[in-house]
């Protein structure tokens, strides 16, 4: 297919080459990647603000000294 063909058959613009399409979906991921990255952070937050309370069972698994 020639230039006159192409144009007549709708195509105006050349294709874009691979490189571009790699940049384009490697910054989509990206993009997805640091959205996930905050909601961790969020989600640290979140834990680092509760506070930690011992149970019971964390007591009783420390061993007993005896005496001997």
């Amino acid at each position: 297919m020639d230039d006159s063909e192409a144009k007549s058959a709708g195509r105006t613009e050349p294709a874009p080459d691979l490189s571009e399409i790699a940049a384009q979906c490697a910054a989509s991921n990206l993009l997805d990647f640091a959205e996930q990255l905050a909601g961790l952070a969020e989600d640290l937050k979140a834990l680092a603000a509760t506070p930690i309370e011992p149970t019971l069972a964390a007591s009783d698994d420390q061993p007993e000294a005896s005496s001997q």
